[in-house]
């Protein structure tokens, strides 16, 4: 099983936290399509010997590109590489780009699964983050694409400047109440040189409150576990048969390859990067050259990995994975490391899975750095 991750790296607008690649300039979407193909051809052998379950377009915004660019990106990715029929085929999309004909034209291409970006139903909210829609568009969306497809997910943000409880309350019961089968919610952010940090900089906005950011995650836990989702990844809930498969391959360690520019690749052994440059990407393509970086990964690194993704999800690290794919003595420092935690009650170990509790989650992070080996 492996995946295929395509990057749009076009917006109409610069969200104020975003600091993803891509353009407010359309100038360059033909190149950059053509490019795109080319790449799709020439990198066919990278995943040669895998099935691909799923199909994922990111970005930036796909649901700017027209029918006949989605069906030809689509096209391409099923005469290249060898697609499951039942693949899972994610788009990100707009709630200001839903309309009945961008619906129907996305399921005939093959879409069956959408990724909206809502991010909070207050109005406030998006002003200040510049989103392009506004909060009737994000239910009215919903409700539309709800009509046409039963595998849908949203994004949420907490944490924000302003954001209290009561508000955050609101927005996650208005995705309950609108029967979203999916929701991946993320605390916000700031990152360097993006509009919302030089806004907390300038005290244009308030900065993070860490102590927000955590209350408001595990009132989020407590919610959505009441309304019957399933908290299979730090930041992902979702009904009984909606987790996202395509994330979750990521999470397992499979390979995927990444299409466009700023995506990544993974081949089980290395990671590999394409330039985050529209431009330069485009140039290297006409010249059937790939301009990215490869970085091969080592044991240790790998392990790393391991511990740094499936401590993310409901099933935790597997020791007896760790003791036949990485040996005896990478399994003797990891558990011996772990000890700490389950005494603190920040992990529980469960039939051999060492997996974080609810508290545990909120340090994430932190405990699997602590859990590394060095060697």
């Amino acid at each position: 099983m492996a995946g295929v991750y395509i990057h749009i790296p076009f917006c109409r607008k610069a969200c104020h936290y975003c600091n993803f690649h891509f353009s407010t300039s359309l100038a360059l979407k033909n190149g950059f399509l053509n490019a795109l193909l080319n790449e799709i051809k020439l990198r066919k052998d990278y995943l040669a010997t895998h099935l691909i379950s799923t199909v994922y377009l990111g970005g930036g915004t796909p649901s700017i590109l027209e029918q006949e660019e989605l069906e030809t990106i689509l096209q391409a990715i099923r005469r290249e590489y060898r697609l499951q029929a039942d693949a899972e085929i994610t788009l990100e999309a707009n709630p200001d780009d839903i309309n009945t004909d961008k619906l129907l034209a996305w399921k005939a291409a093959g879409v069956n699964r959408l990724s909206i970006g809502v991010q909070s139903f207050f109005e406030e909210d998006l002003n200040w983050m510049n989103r392009a829609h506004t909060a009737d568009q994000s239910v009215m969306s919903l409700e539309l694409a709800k009509q046409h497809f039963d595998n849908i997910t949203i994004d949420l943000i907490y944490g924000t400047p302003g954001l209290t409880d009561d508000k955050w309350q609101q927005n996650v019961e208005k995705a309950i109440s609108l029967q979203i089968p999916h929701l991946s919610c993320y605390a916000l952010t700031v990152e360097p040189k993006t509009a919302l940090h030089d806004m907390i900089r300038k005290r244009k906005l308030e900065d993070i409150d860490s102590d927000q950011q955590a209350r408001q995650f595990l009132l989020l836990i407590d919610w959505l576990e009441a309304a019957g989702y399933q908290h299979y990844e730090i930041s992902n809930f979702s009904l009984p048969g909606k987790k996202s498969v395509h994330n979750s391959s990521y999470w397992s360690g499979e390979s995927y390859i990444g299409l466009g520019p700023s995506a990544h690749s993974f081949d089980g052994r290395g990671r590999q990067w394409n330039i985050a440059n529209n431009a330069l990407y485009i140039q290297s393509l006409q010249k059937n050259e790939l301009n990215c970086e490869r970085e091969e990964l080592s044991q240790s690194q790998q392990l790393n990995e391991y511990i740094m993704t499936s401590l993310r999800t409901m099933e935790g690290m597997k020791a007896e994975y760790i003791a036949k794919k990485f040996g005896a003595e990478s399994f003797q420092q990891v558990v011996s490391s772990a000890k700490k935690f389950l005494t603190q009650q920040l992990m529980i170990e469960q039939d051999g899975n060492f997996i974080l509790t609810k508290k545990g989650k909120l340090y994430a992070d932190g405990i699997a750095a602590d859990l590394f080996v060095s060697k």
